[in-house]
């Protein structure tokens, strides 16, 4: 009997997570799994604010997916999936094609520009490597320009459109940032503005309570962000923001933080989707197609009160370890456990030494919950790679800091 073939789609946290506990539990001759990635690196999608903001380096968001996977038992594959035809069971990548019995889709997502004009086109996204070393690069750049033109105090205006998870974490990396460059380019640090733009009234992940979001928003005050609350963004020029309220921020740097949506791949395949997105059934299958798996921000899975659960990287690592068991439970014909969303709570850094959140009911803040926050990072270092994977990012990290101690002094 032929093994079956299982082919993952993307190496984000739902895909690497399916793949590295597929390598544990299959047997030889059993199945052959194929994952599909367009870079050779898995990236840290809650860690990318950092280097965006340059306060870390990097190559500490991403880890070389050949670090991770057993290549005897999972076939890596370096190339861009271009279409997807489940009727026939095949993947076009940019130089293959690739048949499967069983897929799993965890192609992470594109960011979601509501229609507001001019955004695409005018506004970065904290969303890939290269975006984040793009955005660091970018904002150095904006300083050495105003010296170089001091009348256009626009320069050195930042706006962030959403403050939600990444919005917020951003922020506060921005703002510990600024006072280094302030020096660095010997600019008046008075002349900085941060400028946080959100639609909703209130700033911060949605779901912690109050009290919280006030000391979070007090926290980012103090260190000179500006908030506008219930304000949209109407239109993105290259040379600022227009608000729904008629007003209009002159700016050189524009950040998109405001949403995401599924990746479009998805929807020219014919599913059925909601904002890019795949609602799938209990066990994280698609309602059209069962022999294919949906995770991460691809997906939408309803919750026991009948609403989706937000996107984000804890509960893919939990689908990413929910699909590989139901593979093998498939091939082995055995009933197949539902996905149940294990929330565990959430944690926001608000920048060096500072952070809120909530573990299941007990919230959390300061110094403590930014101690949280490096905790839960290192958990899913040691979830994909062990203590090896930890100790590596820890040396790297004492280089760059002893190397950057260096070049100050």
């Amino acid at each position: 009997m032929k093994p079956a073939k299982v082919v993952i789609l993307g190496a984000g946290y739902g895909g690497i997570v399916t793949a590295i506990r597929l390598q544990k539990l299959i047997r030889a001759e059993e199945v052959t799994v194929t994952l599909v990635n367009k870079h050779d690196y898995h990236y840290i999608t809650t860690h990318l604010h950092m280097p965006a903001a340059g306060t870390d380096h990097h190559e500490n968001a991403r880890v070389s997916i050949r670090e991770l996977i057993n290549e005897r038992k999972i076939h890596f594959v370096k190339s861009t999936v271009q279409q997807i035809l489940p009727e026939e069971k095949k993947v076009i990548l940019a130089d293959e094609t690739l048949t499967y019995d069983y897929l799993v889709v965890g192609l992470g997502s594109e960011t979601e520009t509501f229609g507001i004009p001019g955004l695409r086109e005018h506004a970065m996204s904290i969303n890939s490597i290269n975006s984040v070393r793009f955005i660091r690069q970018h904002i150095e750049y904006m300083f050495a320009k105003y010296k170089l033109t001091s009348k256009h105090r626009e320069y050195l205006t930042f706006v962030v459109g959403g403050a939600g998870f990444t919005g917020t974490e951003f922020v506060g990396e921005l703002a510990d940032r600024l006072p280094v460059l302030c020096r660095t380019y010997d600019v008046d640090p008075a002349l900085v503005q941060i400028i946080n733009v959100e639609a909703s009234p209130t700033a911060l992940p949605p779901g912690l309570p109050h009290d919280l979001v006030e000391y979070g928003m007090e926290v980012m005050r103090r260190k000179g962000v500006q908030y506008k609350l219930s304000t949209a963004i109407k239109a993105c020029e290259s040379d600022g923001v227009l608000l729904g309220d008629g007003q209009f921020i002159p700016a050189g740097t524009i950040i998109w933080s405001g949403g995401v949506r599924g990746n479009s791949l998805l929807q020219q395949a014919g599913f059925d989707v909601q904002r890019g997105r795949v609602r799938v059934d209990d066990y994280l299958r698609s309602l059209q197609y069962p022999d294919v798996f949906i995770t991460g921000d691809c997906s939408i899975v309803m919750s026991p009160e009948g609403t989706p659960y937000p996107a984000n990287a804890q509960i893919a690592v939990q689908q990413g370890c929910n699909t590989a068991k139901n593979l093998m439970y498939t091939l082995r014909g055995k009933p197949l456990r539902p996905f149940a969303y294990d929330y565990k709570g959430t944690v926001a850094s608000l920048g060096r030494g500072e952070a809120v959140g909530i573990l299941k009911v007990k919230k959390v803040k300061g110094k403590f919950a930014a101690l949280i926050k490096k905790v839960i990072d290192a958990r899913y270092l040691f979830l994909i790679g062990g203590i090896p994977l930890i100790w590596r990012k820890m040396i790297f990290k004492q280089k760059i800091t002893t190397r950057n101690h260096h070049v100050r002094s």
